[in-house]
């Protein structure tokens, strides 16, 4: 595990600051440093697992966790009834640069498309 897969860890412990938006016992909502949307919150589980495919194998109800604290989060934020996207990159490939999983909700404004077209 490489330093920056161990920064949600170590959020999560309050050993590096956060912004917290919400935590319940299995998850925790804080602000991303880079935001790329007006609101955009990263949920992460307390448990570690590397991307959404090894989360939703192992454990399907810390994945429900972690669905329903990104609709609280929603909440929260005042974006639930204007609409919200959650996101989560798998892998590299997918924009994945720390390998905990974790998704990111995205919205409080007009949100684009993503992804690449190509013909």
């Amino acid at each position: 595990m490489s330093d920056a897969d161990e920064l949600f860890l170590r959020i999560i412990a309050r050993e590096v600051p956060a912004d917290v938006v919400y935590e319940t016992e299995t998850t925790l909502a804080f602000r991303d440093i880079k935001p790329q949307a007006r609101t955009h919150v990263l949920v992460v589980p307390k448990t570690r697992y590397r991307n959404v495919a090894e989360l939703a194998a192992a454990d399907p109800g810390l994945l429900a966790d972690v669905i329903a604290t990104a609709h609280k989060v929603a909440e929260l934020e005042g974006i639930a009834g204007s609409g919200y996207r959650v996101v989560f990159n798998t892998d590299a490939d997918a924009g994945q640069t720390v390998f905990h999983v974790h998704a990111h909700v995205l919205g409080g404004e007009q949100l684009g498309f993503f992804g690449r077209y190509r013909s």
